[in-house]
């Protein structure tokens, strides 16, 4: 059922890069064909010259995205605020601010890791949320570590673990730290006078994530962690009130008018980034801070690493 949407992203990914492969391919046969020229002393034709220009020109231009892709928005952070309302907060409780971190992908080269404490600290949150995929390597064990207790003496700090997780077991790297990790439980937390209930699960365990909120009361605030948007439509009929998910980078790779070229999620562009609203329920997908590890290159376009920062408030009148 899955496999369709991989395969539309797959196929638009390879669309992708043999355009930029044409682009490079074409603008090293137009210089050397003028350097062909040059040494067999022919001119070039009319045609020719407009055609070489237009070519380096795109050649240049995506050496130029390159670069920036590299050098620049990797450690450009933006800060998203969103407020959303729910009847869940009785009129005049105080809002509920909510700061989201996901995909760290921490190794040995740090990047903005060091600047989210200040970052999350100054927004002053009633809790953190980190929803997945902490570390590319051994290497970036400790300095995820580090994250978490710096998020911790902030706010009361959860965390799920990703798909990348699994491979490191970071079980005992949670311990000790402050943060509290969700394996399928839910805490109660209070604000003011209001209570809510955070819920979230490892990637793969969704279905202890649900049975834990079908066993709460219906008209309770719920908020889900869990690394995959591909449960957002799954938590909307389970009674959830928000869903916080990342995963996605927002395609860590994105095109201008057509967004993610590949999310690796089950339901493809669907929730491929930012606000959804599915029956009741909001869902955030966060674009994350960190990159793919590996062999992919670290690299991000036009999806700059996001932390969000959500308000909960009462209706408005």
């Amino acid at each position: 059922m899955l496999w369709p949407k991989f395969h539309e992203q797959l196929m638009a990914a390879l669309f992708f890069t043999l355009i930029i492969a044409a682009v490079f391919a074409a603008g090293v046969w137009v210089m050397a064909a003028a350097l062909y020229r040059k040494l067999a002393h022919k001119p070039a034709p009319k045609h020719f010259r407009w055609t070489r220009r237009i070519i380096v020109v795109l050649a240049v231009a995506g050496l130029l995205c390159v670069a920036y892709g590299y050098f620049i928005e990797p450690y450009w952070l933006e800060v998203t605020y969103v407020r959303l309302e729910t009847d869940k907060l009785p009129p005049g409780s105080r809002p509920i601010r909510i700061v989201q971190v996901s995909d760290l992908h921490c190794e040995a080269k740090e990047r903005l890791e060091g600047d989210l404490p200040y970052v999350i600290a100054a927004r002053r949150p009633d809790l953190i949320a980190f929803t997945g995929d902490a570390i590319n390597s051994k290497a970036g064990i400790a300095r995820f570590r580090r994250c978490l207790e710096d998020f911790s003496a902030i706010a009361p700090t959860f965390v799920v673990q990703g798909n990348s997780d699994l491979w490191y077991g970071l079980d005992d790297c949670i311990k000790g730290t402050g943060a509290t990790e969700l394996t399928g439980q839910a805490v109660k937390m209070v604000s003011g006078d209001t209570e809510f209930y955070v819920v979230g699960a490892t990637v793969g365990d969704w279905n202890k994530a649900a049975l834990t909120l079908l066993a709460l009361p219906p008209g309770a605030l719920k908020i889900v962690l869990y690394h995959y948007p591909d449960e957002i439509p799954s938590a909307a009929r389970l009674g959830a009130d928000l869903m916080l998910a990342g995963h996605t980078h927002g395609g860590q790779v994105a095109m201008p008018f057509y967004g993610a070229i590949v999310t690796l999620a089950a339901h493809g562009k669907r929730y491929e980034s930012g606000l959804y609203h599915v029956g009741r329920m909001y869902a955030y997908v966060n674009r994350g801070i960190g990159m793919e590890g590996g062999i992919v290159p670290r690299v991000r376009f036009l999806a700059r690493p996001e932390v969000t920062v959500i308000d909960l408030v009462p209706p408005s009148r």
